[in-house]
């Protein structure tokens, strides 16, 4: 690990390929597509401005993906841009890289090397909407945003991504209204021929001038990347509306497997959670509160284990007071709507009784 800070501090370019994941505990996105998200040419490619301007902006956002390169000045490496890959060749491989990396929030710029390889290139939009069906059915939590493609200098080439780009705002339409978390970036219009180094990829300017769309586009989808501050909201308490009692780790334990349950509220550290931007529950510093076994069956038991980044580690607060276990889609609930110290805490289908609503106390 010192080793990786002092290149980084160093600024040396890191080399493509897959390496041990970079974690902050920040909003998981995952940068999704070929080599213009890998980043050839400039190592890093986009990634590196869009990092800058999100921390600028005070978010904090863990790259994710099973890919690794640039630039010490890009905080965090992790991408899933895979160089000469088609969309069918992503979409052979999403689902298992979604259920690796779990991402919030993902970004997808694909089809170049479609049109590139003259790969059946009239099928290129339904390849797309096929793959974001693949996409929002592994993460249906997440925002998927959808870029156009970027110019090409070759006439004939521009006139069939031209054609490619024109079918993708009715993509996208046709999944946001069946109430799929689908989002349009037109990134074709940001970058012109006099960007490009090759006559496919940008140069460092040109992929500033992606980052910059992405950042906007980001701002504009609420919940995409968190929010502006320092990865959480504070410590707060959380109480049960039916019981008045707190949220608690069972005998101040700060051992994994610990039970959650209720208990009278006391300001002690084992009533004392951090929601994270990336929906973690945390106590203790490094404990998360944690859905036993990553179970999704109705009953769970519900303790706390080493943060890890898990979809059962990750809990999001409706507005009807409900908190929500996003990797079960169910909700923390008190079970037979007990009010009596020690009751384990467990989670079940949503149904917004007093026994499953609460409240942020800070």
């Amino acid at each position: 690990m010192l080793a990786m800070m002092a290149l980084l501090v160093a600024g040396t370019v890191m080399g493509a390929g897959a390496a041990a994941a970079e974690s902050n505990g920040g909003v998981r996105v995952m940068p999704l597509g070929d080599s213009i998200t890998e980043g050839t040419q400039v190592p890093g490619g986009y990634r590196i401005g869009l990092w800058q301007r999100l921390a600028g902006g005070r978010y904090t956002i863990d790259f994710v993906g099973s890919q690794f390169n640039g630039p010490g000045n890009l905080g965090d490496h992790d991408h899933e841009g895979h160089p000469g890959w088609r969309i069918d060749q992503i979409d052979a491989n999403i689902t298992g890289w979604l259920r690796t990396y779990t991402p919030r929030t993902v970004l997808l710029h694909l089809g170049t090397n479609d049109i590139l390889q003259n790969y059946n290139v009239a099928g290129a939009p339904q390849r797309l909407s096929t793959l974001i069906d693949h996409i929002t059915a592994a993460v249906p939590d997440a925002d998927v945003l959808v870029a156009t493609i970027i110019p090409l200098s070759n006439a004939g080439q521009e006139a069939a991504a031209r054609t490619f780009n024109a079918a993708v705002p009715g993509i996208v339409q046709s999944k946001a209204s069946s109430g799929k978390r689908v989002h349009l970036v037109d990134m074709h219009s940001k970058l012109t021929t006099a960007d490009l180094i090759d006559g496919v990829h940008p140069t460092a300017g040109g992929y500033d001038k992606m980052a910059a769309a992405w950042y906007a586009a980001l701002q504009s989808v609420s919940g995409s990347i968190g929010q502006p501050g320092d990865g959480s909201s504070g410590a707060v308490a959380i109480r049960g509306v039916g019981s008045g009692r707190c949220l608690d780790v069972s005998g101040a334990s700060q051992v994994n497997g610990a039970q959650a349950h209720i208990w009278d509220c006391s300001g002690q550290p084992n009533q004392q959670w951090t929601p994270t931007a990336s929906g973690e529950l945390r106590v203790y510093g490094g404990k998360c509160l944690d859905v036993s076994n990553r179970s999704t069956a109705d009953a769970a038991g519900v303790g706390i284990w080493d943060c890890n980044g898990q979809s059962n580690q990750q809990w999001r607060f409706n507005a009807d007071g409900t908190i929500t276990a996003v990797g079960a889609n169910k909700c923390l609930d008190v079970p037979s709507y007990s009010t009596a110290n020690g009751v384990k805490l467990q989670i079940y289908t949503c149904h917004t009784g007093t026994n499953q609503r609460w409240t942020r106390v800070g």
